[in-house]
């Protein structure tokens, strides 16, 4: 045991207890090395190079010291040129001596010896083994040139008054104050200083050259006229500014030779710096210089960060940032990776905007660049995606990246960050507000599809409008529809607002009744102060609290509008009963005024007219008396309030036998088990009870399950809604839950079918025929087109063809630049497009930023941009509440208590309301429904030049009738090559005729297809002309005029017809349908209560939530099933 215990090491000394209390007394025994590490820089010469190279401060410090001493030597030398009195005499002699006086020499040799001692001392500090390259520089040569003569004349007294050229020392001076800025920047960590540095080399090297020249031509002149410092420095500024007056010139030839050289010199020198000058003048343009730390203190400034900064993005941006009074005196700092392009420095330099907006080049990834836009100081940061890359996902990730670095570097500012896809969404979580491209675009395309025109009433909600647009138009409509697009979305607290106060303790329908019958304004939506959830017409149960914020619609804002009330007379001849009979409407003037611009909202109340009492046909009434309109109740009175239970669709109850063999799908209502991406809001809405299996999903293709291989053969009782994609991205499910939702009817569902590629037999086979609608989204494959407004021709053009082969289709399409929407349904000879692309040029031209909007495919909703939606995005940073609102409208979020965005249609039934103010009654008093606008379906009126061609087309028709055919004008015939060959020996077959308004004109010059044929067929009937009768040669000739005459419409008609031939498909849902150019519609965003109804207007409302009308037994029990498959999908979520 003993022999174990002496063999077993003692332990380090720093484990053992005894060694802790008595100390190690027993290390040295131990065989361990301390090894001192970076014994290098403990030499002597290393801690004299660390302070006087290495070390910022110090060496800072060092340079700023030689800096002085060379500064001194030169006012040194000016102090004895001064006292030293001018000797008489043309001798050599006095350019070699000069009088110096004793202090002033032992002044000079104090200095010589310190700048001798610190020259050797760097040299031998930075010397790295060769010793020529340290004695052959210029500031050595120098130095030793005026040192050494005043350290020689301390051991030799005769040399005291020996000229040395201390002058000199302004170039010392100059290297030293190089590198003392150099070593400022280092100890500040200021990056940006070349330009700096540059100016300042600049300046410094004219001073020396000035002063050398100075001190050189008086110097040399002490043999000649005398002159002093003032007279040199007047003949150097005269010749370097190439004046030469001649009053003042050198006369002894060393003059002459020095002037000569030192200009040869500046020749030489002064070009290289201004070349680097302006090169890096250049380049800072390029890059866009700094933003000044005290102006980010003082002013306030957002900067925006994008991939590629293009002019169209850059206008709407500033247009609607500085669209808002309050954002005047604000700062626009673009931080982009890219150079700046031409067009966008043009604009730039335009004085409202150079101004206000800065241009840095540079990445949101790299610290210095967030630091040269003073992230850390900036009111908010806006982050745009590039939209027009191919690989969209890939724009989505430098987003991201850009987002991960503002908030890494500046945590407390403001992010607006624009997303395309919304699987990504979830990265970006922590930003305080998030547009997501696909979630708006594809929700807005299904809204489109069951409320017309949705997409252009949220564009136009979320644009700053003043109202103006169109009203010097000579059409009515233009004028009402532009007045109406200036309505926005504002907020006020309800206890500070005039529109609001006096509802303080009464229902939201009543509240918002009496605002728009007294104000004009449309309450739409409240949020209670200790709650963030906005409610959309929170129905009349809902109470007004003096502390509620209020969000209504209205021209401008309260807080910039002036009131002003009636007459008194007229106030008081005003009936009291103003909810029956014919009174006047007691709506009262305002005069809304926005900046410098007064809008009056005429006397809206309604006026006596001649015409006829409209009423409701009622049985056995006596008298014709308008029917009277319920009162919208203060206190909401459940009796009163007509609810409709849409959970349990009693509506649905009522089927018929035939409507019971198709209840077999057992639809439920619910929230959907599965979501495609992290971030979207679960929706109440109609699900199938068991999963459909996929390859019943096929709609061209049979399988085991049915046989079905067209859409024709399902026997949709309702007509399809088609969906042109390129892909099936996750954006999808937000087009299709909206149309599932839960307050829509089971019997309104309309079929969906997704169209992957779109040629015309897919196209007939999925049931374009009988289609209500078909949407068409753009093509992320069209992306990486050179020209970046071609990246719309593939959709413009597929749209084009499907709107030439089926005019009454419903197209529903979605482009990358708005300005590419004239080419919508285009018709080169229309002449209203015409007039109105010159308006939209007068519009622009003005300033606004609503110029696209009198594009008739953009007003009436069958066409939009999303990129309209980016001023969502800049709207945002005013009214933090837009994007919120917007969702609730759109059904991208759910929020318990608020209601939806419907519509309904005026009847012919429903025209006894008469006007909009009793409609917003009739709805408030009923059902609880608000309405916000109107959806107007007018007949477009022929111009001049228009009636006149059409005229002249039906001359030039009646006259070739009249030339080629005497007993078969009463009809016209439409055939194919085909059907020709097929009737020579037939007998007389049946003809028909279709009139179309717009069929094209009957000149061969229109129709080179047509010219070609009929040739063709001259050619073939002058051979075969004698083997037949005279009875047959005029029926030939009738057929190839019939052919001649046939309009490109039934052309197409007949192509499609026979196509669908051919697939076996049936041509009785295919007719040769008219086009709807003869119409035009438009929206009214929040009309004036006067305004009168027509037949087909389309009334958007705002739906109270049908969830809260239901029994306080029955919701809990549905909320708790809701919140069960909430969980469960919550779980099963997956990316």
């Amino acid at each position: 045991m003993v022999d174990l215990e002496s063999e077993v090491p003692p332990l380090p000394p720093r484990y053992r207890f005894r060694d802790l209390l008595l100390g190690d007394q027993g290390w040295q025994n131990d065989d361990r090395v301390q090894v001192e590490f970076y014994m290098n820089e403990n030499t002597f010469k290393e801690r004299l190079k660390l302070f006087f190279i290495k070390n910022q401060r110090s060496s800072l410090r060092i340079r700023l010291f030689n800096f002085s001493l060379k500064l001194l030597s030169c006012l040194l030398y000016i102090i004895r040129v001064l006292l030293e009195n001018p000797s008489q005499g043309n001798e050599w002699s006095h350019i070699f001596w000069v009088n110096r006086s004793l202090p002033l020499w032992g002044l000079q040799v104090s200095v010589a010896l310190i700048s001798l001692f610190e020259t050797i001392l760097l040299g031998y500090l930075s010397y790295k083994g060769n010793i020529w390259e340290q004695i052959l520089r210029i500031p050595f040569i120098l130095e030793i040139i005026n040192a050494v003569p005043f350290i020689i004349s301390i051991f030799w007294p005769s040399l005291r008054n020996l000229f040395v050229p201390v002058f000199l020392n302004c170039w010392l001076a100059k290297h030293a104050l190089e590198n003392m800025i150099n070593d400022l920047h280092r100890a500040i960590q200021r990056t940006q200083s070349a330009m700096f540095n540059q100016v300042l080399i600049l300046i410094s090297t004219l001073l020396c050259l000035i002063f050398t020249c100075i001190c050189g031509i008086q110097h040399l002149e002490r043999i000649g006229k005398k002159l002093n410092l003032f007279d040199s420095l007047y003949f150097c500024i005269v010749t370097f500014s190439t004046v030469g007056f001649g009053d003042v010139t050198p006369e002894t030839w060393s003059s002459k030779l020095f002037v000569v050289a030192m200009i040869c010199v500046a020749l030489v020198v002064l070009p290289i710096q201004f070349e680097q000058l302006a090169y890096l003048w250049m380049e800072r343009q390029k890059s866009g210089g700094n933003y000044s730390r005290h102006r980010a203190q003082t002013e306030k400034h957002v900067v925006l960060c994008v991939s590629s900064l293009k002019i169209d993005l850059l206008m709407d941006f500033l247009n609607e940032f500085y669209a808002h009074p309050r954002l005047q005196d604000y700062y626009v700092v673009i931080l982009c990776p890219t150079e700046m392009d031409v067009q966008v420095r043009r604009v730039l330099q335009i004085p409202m905007w150079s101004q206000r907006v800065i241009y840095l080049q540079g990445s949101a990834l790299k610290d210095q660049d967030l630091l040269r836009a003073k992230m850390d100081d900036a009111e908010a940061c806006f982050i745009l995606s590039s939209r027009c890359e191919v690989d969209r996902t890939s724009s989505d990730h430098q987003t991201i990246l850009r987002a991960w670095a503002v908030k890494d570097f500046a945590p407390n500012c403001p992010l607006y960050v624009q997303i395309l896809k919304p699987e990504n969404k979830f990265h970006i979580k922590f930003a305080d507000h998030v547009v997501c491209e696909e979630e708006f675009k594809y929700a807005m395309l299904a809204l489109n599809c069951i409320c017309p025109a949705t997409s252009t009433l949220i564009t136009l909600l979320v644009h700053t409008s003043r109202g103006q647009e169109g009203q010097q138009s000579p059409e009515q409509w233009q004028k009402i529809y532009g007045r109406c697009s200036g309505n926005e979305v504002y907020h006020i607290v309800l206890e500070e607002s005039t529109f609001f106060a006096e509802y303080e303790g009464k229902s939201f329908t009543y509240a918002s009744f009496h605002a728009h019958k007294k104000f004009g304004v449309c309450l739409i939506g409240v949020r209670r102060e200790d709650n963030k959830n906005i409610l959309l017409n929170p129905g009349p149960r809902y109470i007004m609290n003096a502390t509620d914020i209020c969000f209504y619609i209205n021209i401008t804002k309260e807080e910039n509008s002036a009131f002003k009330n009636q007459d008194q007379q007229k106030k008081s001849n005003v009936p009291r009963s103003f909810y029956h009979g014919p009174s006047r409407l007691p709506v009262h003037s305002i005069i809304a005024s926005m900046g410098t611009v007064a809008i009056d909202l005429q006397d809206t109340s309604c006026r006596s007219t001649s015409g006829p009492t409209l009423s409701l046909p009622t049985e056995g009434s006596k008298e014709i008396r308008r029917p009277s309109i319920a009162p919208v109740l203060e206190v909401a009175d459940t009796s009163s309030i007509q609810t409709c239970d849409l959970l349990s669709d009693q509506s649905e109850d009522e089927t018929t036998a035939d409507e019971e063999t198709s209840s077999n799908l057992e639809y439920a209502k619910g929230y959907p088990p599965y979501s495609p991406y992290i971030g979207s809001s679960p929706t109440f809405c109609h699900l199938l009870h068991e999963k459909v299996p996929f390859c019943c999903l096929r709609l061209d293709k049979s399988c085991q399950h049915n046989y079905y291989e067209d859409a024709k053969a399902y026997g949709f009782k309702n007509k399809l809604i088609i969906v042109a994609a390129e892909t099936a991205g996750n954006g999808l499910y937000n087009f299709i839950v909206p149309l599932r939702a839960y307050y829509r009817p089971k019997k309104e569902l309309n079929p969906i079918v997704l169209l992957l590629d779109n040629p015309l037999d897919d196209l007939l086979r999925c049931g374009v025929t009988f289609a209500a609608n078909m949407v068409v989204v753009d093509k992320e494959s069209t992306m990486s087109a050179e020209e970046d407004y071609m990246a719309d021709a593939k959709t413009i053009v597929n749209v084009q063809t499907l709107f030439r082969l089926f005019s009454s289709l419903s197209i529903i399409t979605e482009l990358t630049h708005p300005a590419n929407m004239r080419f919508m349904q285009f018709r080169a000879k229309d002449c209203y497009s015409l007039a109105l692309s010159k308006l939209e040029k007068k519009e622009r031209e003005k300033g606004s930023n609503l110029a696209f909007m009198f594009r008739l495919p953009f007003a009436a909703g069958r066409v939009f941009s999303i990129s309209m939606l980016d001023t969502l995005l800049y709207q945002s940073f005013v009214k933090d509440y837009m994007i919120s609102i917007t969702r609730l409208l759109l059904g991208l979020d759910t929020t318990p208590g608020s209601g939806f965005l419907c519509s309904m249609k005026i009847t012919e039934d429903d025209l006894w309301i008469r006007t909009y103010a009793r409609l917003y009654q009739k709805l408030c008093s009923s059902t609880g429904d608000v309405p916000i606008g109107i959806y107007r379906t007018e007949s477009q009126k022929l111009t001049t030049s228009e009636s006149r061609e059409i005229a002249s087309q039906d001359w030039t028709s009646s006259l070739v009738s009249r030339k080629y055919s005497v007993n078969h004008l009463k009809s016209q015939i439409s055939i194919s090559v085909e059907e020709w060959e097929d009737t020579k020996d037939s007998k007389d077959q049946s003809h028909h005729r279709s009139n179309h308004r717009n069929s094209t004109s009957s000149d061969q010059s229109d129709h080179p297809l047509l010219r070609r044929k009929s040739m063709q067929w001259a050619r073939r009937l002058s051979r075969k002309g004698p083997k037949h009768s005279g009875k047959t040669a005029e029926k030939i000739t009738q057929q190839r005029l019939n052919l001649y005459r046939r309009s490109e419409r039934q052309e197409l008609a007949e192509l499609v017809k026979n196509r669908m031939k051919h697939l076996g498909l049936s041509t009785v849902g295919y007719d040769e349908m008219n086009d709807h150019q003869s119409t035009l519609s438009y929206i009214l965003i929040n009309p004036s209560p006067d305004t009168r109804l027509e037949l087909n207007d389309v009334v958007y409302l705002i739906r109270p939530d049908p969830l809260a009308y239901l029994p306080n037994s029955e919701p809990s029990r549905k909320n708790s099933i809701c919140n069960a498959m909430g969980q469960d999908s919550r779980e099963e979520t997956q990316l």
